[in-house]
């Protein structure tokens, strides 16, 4: 027997990155995973590698009523949860002069009111004992050029951790956070050229404590953790970061 065997998870964002490492290791200790994401492509990808314990659904954490359907469709396929993994996010890199309207509000929308109305609806259906996990960023407590919008609405999820850690205790539920320094998540990738993104990623190992970037699998392992092992923790961030934000 597995060690989730039996358990149901949903992570939003679960088809590419830390997301479907999580949704794979979990997978692979006996759970049922639900996974979202935007890109039907990569989604029926991460479907096909996680085999018939998984559900797929095109989501976009962005649009509360596809936020509304999903929660209907975690209902039917899995009655209640045990595990609410809250990591849809995109990245955006622009100078404080050049960010637009429409980055800062679409980085809003995705990264902060995702979230946020992801727990709400699902709030319901997590069993007793269940954890939520948010995704932040350790941008949230560092100042670092060209991602200030970016960095405002991570750390608005480490508030809302906070704030609904008390507000769901009536309920059992846990809620904390992961905070990812820098990762080989392929990030990187969707929003810039191959070669600037292993410039920034050379950069940021030269500049990192531990001398490296971190492996998806080492922000899954945090994840699950508190999601499920961390029994007297709620409200509180563990940063996965070498150190960066730190020491």
């Amino acid at each position: 027997m597995g060690k989730y065997e039996g358990k149901k998870v949903v992570i939003t964002g679960g088809s590419t990155g830390f997301g479907l490492v999580t949704a794979r290791l979990l997978v692979d200790e006996g759970a049922r995973v639900l996974i979202t994401g935007r890109g039907q492509d990569a989604l029926d990808a991460a479907a096909e590698r996680l085999g018939g314990n998984a559900v797929a659904v095109r989501s976009d954490a962005g649009e509360l009523a596809e936020i509304d359907a999903l929660a209907d469709r975690v209902k039917a396929e899995f009655g209640t949860v045990d595990a609410l993994f809250a990591n849809a996010g995109i990245n955006g890199f622009a100078p404080f002069e050049e960010t637009g309207e429409e980055l800062f509000d679409q980085l809003m929308a995705i990264n902060a009111k995702g979230p946020y109305f992801t727990v709400q609806k699902l709030a319901p259906l997590l069993a007793e004992g269940s954890g939520v996990v948010f995704t932040t960023s350790v941008v949230n407590v560092l100042g670092i050029p060209a991602l200030s919008a970016y960095a405002a609405g991570k750390a608005a999820v480490r508030s809302m951790t906070r704030s609904l850690a008390r507000e769901l205790l009536p309920r059992k539920v846990r809620v904390n956070a992961v905070s990812p320094g820098p990762i080989d998540s392929g990030i990187l990738l969707k929003s810039m050229p191959r070669e600037a993104a292993e410039q920034m990623k050379a950069g940021m190992a030269a500049e990192n404590p531990m001398g490296r970037v971190g492996r998806p699998e080492e922000v899954a392992r945090a994840v699950l953790f508190l999601a499920f092992e961390a029994t007297f923790t709620t409200g509180a961030e563990l940063a996965v970061d070498g150190g960066g934000s730190q020491i």
